[in-house]
């Protein structure tokens, strides 16, 4: 094809001691040629059209773009209402791709290879792992990869054998191409059938079945499925489908992709589901796999304490107390405190800038109460104080910087209740009141100078293998002075749990910054010893909770909330699914200044809608 959209979204070589390598079009130029001035002819089937019992409602004036003046007539018929809706939903795709290039959110794409099992239909038992940034430039769409001393293992080999008859590669920018429809989404390529109204959250939708026109003999890529506009402006806010044509040498993933709106009239990708259970339909070997991709970071240049500059205030020099100077002189260690606090607060800042920390807030205040919990049962009085913060990312992880706790996204959301998240914090408190400090290099801000997509690499946070072990003893004290002591039961399953997917979903329990979550330790052989035994058939015993169930991250400015959703009884040891990705369903709202506040200055930063 002749667009960035040509990307092979997988690719699957059949033959012994074969590999699959995932590539772009060689045949694609670097700027796409212009669709020709003719309309292809249609076959009367995919001509746009409404359904008998319903007709797509006329758009309202489009009030969010200047008034252009209306082209010349082409056509001697007149518009029907399906014709101006199609239209409309045209003119808006490409308006998103256009003001996608004033975005580069990071982009992180989880997928679990599954295997078939009698009692939960199907398991996990192998996993990839991506972390990038989308940019879109030039009329192509590329990954600036995120490196880590794990994925060097990744990058100097050939992906793991699925199977002793195939291989298989899932390449990143694939799974990056799925928030768009095609380059050349119009009329002359595309039909939209009508077919009814649906909500979506709190969102009111169009949908409509979308089909492309192809020419005779015609190979190019093109969607082929679903989507949900919103009634408004007519964005698209759901695409449901797969691309094609497939061929035996290339099979492309059905996926589940939503948008949010994150400004005044601005609907941006966020979240991705994609799920194939016979990717291979012409062999007997099949291929079942569910991967999740995320994007956030779109305001990056004007999250976290960036904005403060706005309302900083200077004083006059008379409105200065300069009494009592004498009594706030720095004696030499607290000078040593100030310099490490200094490293800590540089290193946390640059985290935040690269987006992959959240900025402080409600979800750091529920780990906060934890760590106060310990603090206060075991007599502890720690300057400065003990701060906790949220990483972005999937892979389950702990670390400290300095006097800074940090969790996971995804191993708070997998954390089946409050103990075993005192079991994490306890072992990371324990580094803390051990004096265990992040090195002062990082005090120096020039070493904070780098590109973002290297910040795993820069910042270097492992403990010692003696320091590990005395906090793990520690952090074993810790517990049993704490009110969780006579809790850790599901503390320990969760555990055992993790130890034994640890190999299968090994990308899972990598960590980026932080010591493997899943090796073994003093503290975790303690806890593991107060639980009782895994029974996978016992509907009341939930050892560990899907990826996605407990944290909600803004893919605008990157803050955290805790999920607001009511509990869900389980209907059979199906719905358990410890560890596994799931579909998506994000509760769609309009953006309003009035319930996110946070937003503000941000809004009048950058336009919402660059003109066209």
């Amino acid at each position: 094809m002749r667009s960035f959209f040509s990307f092979c979204f997988l690719i699957v070589t059949l033959g012994l001691g074969m590999t699959a390598v995932a590539q772009s079009d060689p045949a694609a130029p670097a700027t796409p040629a212009a669709p020709a001035a003719a309309t292809p002819a249609a076959p009367a089937s995919a001509t746009t059209a409404a359904p008998t019992t319903e007709t797509a409602p006329v758009p309202a004036a489009d009030t969010a773009t200047p008034a252009t003046p209306a082209p010349a007539a082409t056509q001697a018929a007149p518009l029907t209402q399906s014709d101006v809706s199609a239209e409309r939903i045209f003119k808006q795709e490409a308006k998103l791709v256009e003001n996608m290039r004033h975005y580069t959110p990071l982009v992180e794409t989880y997928v679990q290879r599954l295997k078939p099992d009698d009692d939960f239909g199907t398991l996990p038992d192998r996993d990839r792992y991506f972390l990038g940034r989308l940019v879109l430039a030039d009329n192509r769409l590329t990954n600036k990869v995120f490196k880590d001393h794990n994925q060097s293992r990744f990058f100097s080999r050939v992906l793991d054998r699925l199977n002793g008859f195939y291989r298989v590669n899932y390449p990143h920018l694939g799974f990056m191409q799925m928030v768009f429809l095609d380059q050349e989404f119009d009329k002359e390529h595309y039909a939209l059938k009508f077919l009814r109204r649906q909500f979506l959250g709190e969102v009111r939708t169009l949908v409509f079945d979308v089909t492309p026109r192809r020419g005779k003999g015609s190979d190019e890529t093109r969607f082929l499925g679903r989507i949900w506009v919103e009634d408004q402006d007519y964005n698209i806010v759901r695409m449901n489908g797969t691309f094609g044509p497939s061929t035996e040498m290339k099979y492309y993933l059905h996926f589940d992709s939503w948008r949010i709106n994150m400004q005044p009239g601005l609907w941006l990708p966020a979240y991705i589901y994609t799920e194939e259970s016979d990717a291979q339909r012409n062999s007997e070997r099949k291929l079942a796999m569910k991967a999740q991709t995320r994007l956030w970071g779109y305001d990056l240049k004007h999250s976290g304490q960036q904005t403060e500059f706005t309302t900083m205030q200077v004083e006059s020099a008379d409105a200065v107390d300069n009494s009592q100077r004498g009594a706030n002189e720095v004696g030499p260690v607290l000078s040593e405190h100030m310099w490490e606090r200094e490293a800590e607060d540089n290193v946390l800042d640059r985290m935040e800038r690269a987006g992959i920390l959240a900025p402080d807030g409600e979800v750091s205040k529920v780990l906060q109460t934890v760590v106060n919990n310990m603090e206060i049962t075991n007599n502890l009085n720690i300057e400065p104080e003990v701060r906790c913060r949220i990483l972005l990312t999937t892979p389950l992880e702990s670390f400290t910087i300095g006097h800074t706790i940090v969790i996971s996204r995804g191993l708070l959301d997998v954390l089946p209740d409050e103990p075993s998240l005192a079991i994490v914090l306890a072992r990371e408190l324990a580094h803390i009141a051990l004096g265990h400090r992040i090195t002062t290099k990082y005090a120096f801000s020039d070493r904070m100078l780098f590109p973002d997509e290297k910040v795993f690499l820069q910042i270097g946070l492992l403990h010692t293998p003696y320091e590990e072990q005395t906090a793990d003893l520690k952090g074993l004290a810790f517990l049993q002075n704490s009110p969780y002591k006579d809790k850790l039961a599901s503390a320990g399953l969760f555990l055992k749990v993790l130890s034994g997917y640890s190999h299968d979903l090994s990308w899972l329990v990598s960590p980026h910054f932080g010591a493997r979550f899943a090796n073994g330790g003093v503290l975790r052989a303690a806890t593991i010893d107060q639980a009782p035994q895994v029974d996978p058939k016992n509907i009341a015993q939930v050892p560990a909770l899907p990826l996605g169930s407990r944290v909600k991250l803004d893919p605008w400015d990157d803050h955290v909330e805790m999920l607001k959703s009511k509990p869900v009884a389980l209907l059979s040891i199906r719905d358990k699914m410890s560890l596994e990705v799931t579909p998506t369903y994000p509760n769609l709202v309009r953006f309003t200044t009035a319930t996110t506040p946070s937003n503000a200055t941000a809004t009048a930063a950058k336009p919402a809608q660059p003109a066209q």
